[in-house]
């Protein structure tokens, strides 16, 4: 191994490996587990300070219940997926531990003041910027006027004020790391998978137009030399037919392989595109409610979708992401869409995207047409922008496939 090839595979900041492997734990679990451990270590500061005021049985089942649910909690609110539950769910959870936060602090006073920390941070890891920090810093200034209107002095109220905000950082900042290490975890597997994938896709190029060419070429010139020498002896002819029957089997076969390394399977790309899309931090609701799908419209469908899904990132608004697929009556379709769409072209309603010359889902368009599918793109009631395409079951015995609106409408549309 030469030294380029050395500095390739072994890199030399010690920074920059994200396996985990010199801790012995995969990085997404090493992760979690500091995560857990500071958070059980606010927790066990607490529960000191509870059990150090030695109250009744009754109140300390009281305390150390409401310790273990906002612990519980915390715990689902800093899930690496916990920003993509439906708000209302994230609402009622919030809800629910801001109850076990406040009125164990009227119970128990200032030493419960920690636990609000975990509140903060919560509020910080689920609820929109806008909304999040406003809220963070209320809940700071409410431990600030508790403990003044205790009787306790300036610097103790500034105190718990700062403890509670602290604490609340401390969780949101390693809730937020762990959920970035698990997905760059997730995101080199998906980067390997279309690595493999390209790379198929280069061999199948080269198998191709280079071995292809070459046995095209054996082919042509064995008929040649049949040709050429009718009056060949018989065992010389045996032989010639032998060389052009390899030959015309070989070609096949090398079409056949580039041809299968090239196919591409819409499950397989879905879910890479998910994994994609949620590292930066966009929603996606994934439904592929279709069986195996033959090769054909799989390889461009999942084209259709890798394309679609291109343009849709080059959109800095987009948040929300659909990909659903199904299949109904011999119809394939599949329907990408998204709500990166500029407010001032929303407000138009929906519309066919008039053709701006690019070439991507134009090519689509075409590949398409040649199994007899269609590809429109339009803006819906809603605002959102969406790519749906659609293709025979079999491509074989299908005819032309059209879309509702190519019935009236007949146009080729572009993104």
């Amino acid at each position: 191994m030469n030294s380029r090839d050395q500095h390739l595979d072994e890199p030399d900041d010690p920074a920059l490996n994200l396996s985990g492997e010199d801790s012995g734990l995969p990085a997404p679990r090493l992760a979690h587990a500091v995560l857990v451990a500071v958070m059980t270590g606010y927790s066990l500061v607490t529960a000191v300070n509870i059990a150090g005021r030695r109250l009744a049985p009754v109140e300390d089942f009281v305390a150390f219940t409401s310790l273990l649910a906002v612990f519980g909690l915390q715990i689902v609110h800093s899930r690496p997926a916990a920003r993509q539950s439906a708000y209302w769910h994230r609402v009622t959870t919030l809800l629910l531990q801001g109850v076990f936060c406040f009125v164990p602090l009227a119970l128990f006073g200032i030493a419960w003041g920690a636990m609000s920390g975990f509140l903060a941070g919560s509020v910080l890891l689920l609820l929109p910027g806008r909304v999040a920090w406003p809220l963070y810093g209320v809940i700071g200034l409410c431990l600030f006027a508790y403990s003044a209107l205790k009787g306790d002095s300036v610097l103790d109220s500034v105190y718990a004020m700062e403890a509670t905000l602290v604490t609340g950082l401390v969780v949101f900042g390693l809730s937020t790391l762990t959920g970035l290490v698990t997905r760059l975890h997730a995101h080199r597997a998906d980067l390997a998978r279309l690595a493999v994938a390209s790379e198929r896709v280069r061999f199948s190029q080269d198998l191709h137009d280079l071995l292809g060419y070459n046995l095209s070429a054996i082919t042509l010139k064995t008929e040649l030399v049949r040709r050429l020498v009718p009056d060949m002896p018989e065992a010389a002819r045996n032989e010639t037919e032998s060389v052009l029957a390899l030959s015309r089997q070989s070609l096949a076969d090398v079409r056949k392989v580039a041809t299968g390394y090239r196919d591409m399977s819409l499950a397989e790309e879905a879910a890479v595109t998910r994994s994609m899309l949620e590292s930066v931090g966009i929603a996606v609701e994934t439904d592929i409610g279709v069986g195996a799908l033959p090769p054909e419209i799989d390889t461009v469908l999942a084209t259709v979708l890798r394309e679609g899904v291109t343009n849709a990132l080059r959109h800095s608004l987009v948040q929300h992401c659909t990909i659903r697929c199904r299949e109904q009556d011999g119809t394939v379709t599949l329907s990408l869409a998204n709500d990166g769409v500029d407010s001032a072209v929303a407000a138009q309603g929906p519309r066919r995207v008039a053709d701006r010359g690019g070439s991507g889902l134009g090519n689509l368009t075409h590949r398409l047409s040649r199994i007899g599918g269609s590809l429109t793109t339009h803006l819906r009631d809603d605002g959102w922008f969406e790519v749906v395409a659609r293709g025979p079951a079999d491509p074989h015995s299908a005819g032309p496939c059209e879309g509702p609106a190519e019935a009236t409408r007949k146009q080729k549309t572009v993104l």
